[in-house]
């Protein structure tokens, strides 16, 4: 994985004059940019080789977006997945995160926003993570370094966006984080769109969290309604 410059991009869209404009603007800016037209030809490339990053359009002129978004991740499941959407309907954009994107656009979108997305998306997923290498909480581990998650020392498969989440909260255990805050955070710091993504993501941490086993102490992400959310610390024996 490549963290901006160089690192690879699969462009998904059947519309040529936005694949003509893709194509001639992305490896301007360092990324190596592969354009395919459908839904199978999609899914033939992420077959051949990996990438870092993936623009798909979820109006395919063959196979249903939101499959394609669920058979992609699937294949390649550390790229970050971008949806470029020209529908309005919440609930789609919905069932696309849930299907694995990491975030989306709505067309028409401005080209220094798509630029600024991509960056702070290929950013995130190339980053260190600072001087603490590894946060424990209760019987939860995340390896801030590795990018690896353990719950009563079983691992717990996340998505990129996920990960991202959790080493957000972990290392403001017990504090209120708005959600302005995680959106800048965890997306981009020039944010202003709706914040379904973030909803969407807490919602999959929570279930991918919630332990197996009843003794096992996992902490929980805590809705702190009109402000943000909390991750908070498992209670210890004896405590109400």
């Amino acid at each position: 994985m490549t963290t901006e410059m160089g690192a690879s991009v699969l462009v998904v869209e059947d519309d040529i004059t936005i694949g003509d404009v893709l194509t001639a603007t992305l490896p301007q800016h360092g990324l190596a940019t592969r354009w395919v037209r459908n839904g199978a030809e999609a899914l033939a490339a992420a077959q051949a080789g990996a990438f870092d990053l993936v623009l798909l359009d979820l109006g395919l002129p063959d196979l249903d977006g939101v499959e394609v978004c669920r058979r992609l991740r699937a294949q390649q499941p550390s790229c970050v997945l971008v949806m470029l959407t020209a529908r309005t309907a919440e609930m789609e954009v919905v069932v696309g995160l849930e299907a694995g994107a990491d975030d989306y656009l709505t067309k028409p979108f401005r080209l220094h926003e798509l630029l600024a997305r991509i960056r702070a998306h290929l950013r995130r997923a190339g980053q260190g993570t600072g001087k603490t290498p590894e946060v424990s909480l209760g019987d939860l581990r995340v390896d801030l370094v590795g990018r690896r998650v353990a719950i009563g020392g079983k691992r717990v498969e996340l998505r990129n966006k996920e990960f991202d989440l959790l080493s957000r909260l972990v290392q403001d255990a017990g504090v209120a984080v708005s959600r302005e805050r995680l959106m800048a955070d965890v997306w981009d710091e020039h944010w202003h769109g709706p914040t379904r993504t973030l909803d969407v993501h807490v919602a999959a941490l929570r279930r991918r969290l919630e332990p197996m086993d009843t003794s096992v102490r996992a902490p929980r992400i805590t809705t702190l309604r009109g402000y943000g959310y909390r991750l908070d610390l498992p209670s210890t024996e004896g405590e109400p």
